[in-house]
């Protein structure tokens, strides 16, 4: 009975557990929770999001992988590789940290969710095959320095503003490395130096746990944040003052432009699916108008970018006014005889009127307390297949990083890995995620192996990590308001920086120059097209598959003769003497086939014209393992043209499965069956004995 259940619930095979079994997945299950905080609220804001967003996707998602998973020691969770790409494909439609983003974030979950669950059940986990290991890598590591560049600006702690240009706005980060806020940079090399020391000294110890608590617990007594929100009219610099008001007035018409665009492209696609000539051509006008709306969108984005730079340069001074709101001046601009308050305050954000100030650095903040609620995602329809090309990105890359990690593992512990039962897994994670505020989960290689090291026996040890998930979103969110965004910045650094890879295509350049070259490709495009850097892969799939075509379509083929050892070798690859002027041996080591076909005619025309005094060609086609009717077709033409020049067409060696062809068609028949040798000793002594030195005439 319980063996029937096992594909529906394979988590069953958990049970029954020995005690020293289930110890195991305790201790492995609170190590890994120890990981997982930290790395999760990281990740969120790599995606975007708040970061009680990443505590969401480290609870429900990580029990379902687990339960319908194949791997016991694959963790499931917030990942740095697939928070960026969430972050990226989402940006061009909605503000990051906005209503509007946090509901794409989850959509896209969904999506990313059943292309992993349909891969799965339809068995098609195959088709990650088109990522070829150079594309793999240049995409991963033009991903690792994407991710890790972008946290430069929390660790300096300046402004990041996002446009659809990366190293644009990477180079805007650069230029304000003089308005570095160094407490700010303080807090990042002090976690950079207590995570890096623990791991070298003390590696048993949770490096990252005990930086986010020590730096959270020294920010919160030293008051780093340090906000205030004053209103418009309190600051006493009018050039700053028309800056914010410029900034406010540009952020209302972006969000009117934002609504316009979702609304109207929504009328121009129910119009265009409706039909009919006045229906499609106002369709047709609106898609216009859109068009006009989406270039005004894009440059009022780029102007606030430029507005929130220059707002975050500038440095204003408090005075308190007695039994009246604390008025602020330009730095250095304070009038004499009023007060000062002794800090130096630098814009955070501007809303409904007032504005953000700060005059220590960024922290974490509010964290809601509470487990996510179920909730149907509220699916964009518009915006579906825009959001496709990444979505189908993201559930290759998510699948691939997870089945590479649990075979990673699977070779110590001996554990059959099905993939298939993993992309149902990982798909049902991100599907009923989706349904508790999760963004896009997939398996962790960190935690994977710390859960591994640790003696994980099943994927209890994830159940438990997510349980200590929901203690903390229960009891203890409020201790984490002090922690600095720095020190979550270098967590990430840390991670990604770690994947990047050069060995893999320094020798790929030397197996394999053209796969090579589309690593390299890809890893530039990748930088270049970021953030969408789903297009660089995409890119990478497009050059792979196309170097493949034009391989197959040049198959290995060359005239042979002896070698000193008496095997038989490339005339021109050897620098051989031919066996004969007469008899020519040439080796066609690929299908004949409609893509192949030309260039078998082509070797065959290239043998005459070095021979002229040709009588025979023999075909070694031992390597010839398939043949369909434009390959037939082919045999057929080309010995039709040799005997009219009074040449021969012999074959040796060919597979059974292509005489059953070539029998079937007539072929054989035509030819005679004696023009078909088992193997090739057999055909070329035959065929010097009976042409080389002979006055024979060539049989028409």
């Amino acid at each position: 009975m319980m063996e029937r259940l096992y594909p529906v619930l394979p988590f069953l095979r958990w049970f029954p557990m020995t005690r020293e079994g289930l110890r195991d997945d305790i201790i492995a299950g609170i190590t890994v929770a120890l990981v997982l905080l930290p790395q999760s609220m990281a990740y969120a804001q790599l995606a975007g999001l708040p970061v009680v967003y990443g505590l969401y996707a480290s609870f429900v998602p990580v029990m379902i992988a687990s339960m319908w998973g194949s791997s016991s020691q694959l963790h499931t969770g917030p990942v740095a590789m697939l928070s960026l790409m969430s972050a990226a494909a989402i940006i061009p439609f909605a503000s990051p940290g906005s209503a509007s983003f946090i509901e794409l974030s989850i959509m896209l979950a969904l999506m990313v969710g059943v292309l992993r669950l349909a891969l799965g059940l339809f068995k098609l986990g195959a088709i990650v095959n088109l990522l070829s290991s150079p594309v793999v890598v240049g995409f991963t590591n033009a991903a690792a320095l994407i991710i890790g560049l972008s946290q430069l600006s929390k660790i300096i702690g300046v402004p990041f503003p996002r446009s659809d240009f990366y190293l644009a706005d990477l180079w805007r980060v650069v230029q304000q490395i003089g308005e570095t806020h160094w407490p700010t940079l303080v807090f990042a090399l002090a976690a950079f130096l207590l995570i890096d020391g623990l791991k070298r000294f003390s590696p048993r110890l949770p490096g990252v746990l005990i930086a986010v608590l020590a730096t959270t617990a020294w920010s919160a007594m030293i008051g780093f944040e340090h906000k205030s929100t004053v209103g418009i009219e309190q600051i006493q610099d009018v050039p700053t003052v028309e800056t914010i008001e410029s900034y406010n007035q540009t952020e209302m018409r972006i969000k009117a432009l934002t609504a316009l665009i979702s609304e109207r492209s929504r009328e121009a696609a129910r119009l265009e699916q409706e039909g009919g000539m006045d229906a499609i051509k106002r369709a047709a006008e609106l898609s216009a108008s859109v068009r006009l709306f989406q270039y005004e969108l894009d440059q009022s984005r780029s102007q606030n970018n430029a507005r929130r730079i220059d707002l975050h340069a500038i440095r204003l001074e408090g005075s308190p006014i007695p039994d009246g709101p604390m008025l602020l001046f330009a730095k250095g601009q304070v009038p004499e005889g009023l007060a000062r308050d002794g800090r130096i305050w630098h814009f955070v954000e501007t809303r409904d009127g007032t504005v953000t100030l700060s005059s220590g650095g960024a922290v974490v903040g509010a964290i809601p307390e509470g487990l996510p609620q179920f909730a149907v995602p509220e699916v964009q329809w518009d915006l579906i297949l825009a959001l496709l090309p990444a979505a189908i990105v993201m559930a290759l890359i998510g699948f691939m990083e997870a089945t590479s990690i649990s075979k990673a593992i699977a070779t110590t512990t001996g554990e059959r890995i099905n993939a298939g039962k993993e992309l149902v897994g990982q798909g049902l994670a991100n599907i009923v995620g989706s349904f508790f505020s999760s963004y896009t989960v997939s398996g962790s290689f960190s935690r994977s192996a710390v859960a591994a090291k640790t003696g994980a026996k099943t994927g209890l040890f994830a159940v438990i990590s997510a349980l200590a998930v929901m203690v903390v979103l229960l009891f203890f969110t409020s201790y984490l308001y002090s922690l600095p965004q720095s020190v979550l910045a270098v967590i990430v650094m840390m991670a990604v920086f770690g994947l990047i890879r050069i060995a893999p295509l320094v020798h790929a350049w030397k197996v394999d120059r053209g796969g090579a070259i589309v690593g390299i490709v890809t890893f530039l495009a990748t930088l270049v097209m970021a953030p969408a850097i789903a297009n660089g892969i995409l890119l990478g799939i497009a050059l792979t598959v196309l170097l493949y075509l034009i391989k197959s379509m040049r198959p290995r083929a060359e005239i042979v003769a002896r070698k000193p050892d008496g095997t038989l070798g490339g005339i021109k690859a050897h620098n051989l003497t031919p066996v004969s002027e007469t008899v020519v041996p040439v080796r066609f080591d690929g299908s004949l086939t409609f893509s192949t076909v030309a260039y078998f005619e082509d070797i065959v025309l290239e043998a005459i014209a070095e021979f002229p005094k040709t009588r025979v060609i023999l075909i070694i086609g031992s390597g010839i393992n398939e043949i369909d009717a434009s390959g037939e077709e082919k045999i057929n033409e080309v010995a039709k043209q040799l005997r009219v020049a009074g040449i021969g067409l012999y074959f040796s060696g060919l597979k059974h499965q292509v005489m059953s062809v070539l029998e079937k068609t007539g072929i054989v028949e035509e030819l005679g069956r004696e023009h078909f040798f088992p193997n090739k000793e057999h055909g070329l002594r035959a065929l010097l004995e009976r042409y080389e030195d002979s006055s024979e005439p060539q049989r028409k």
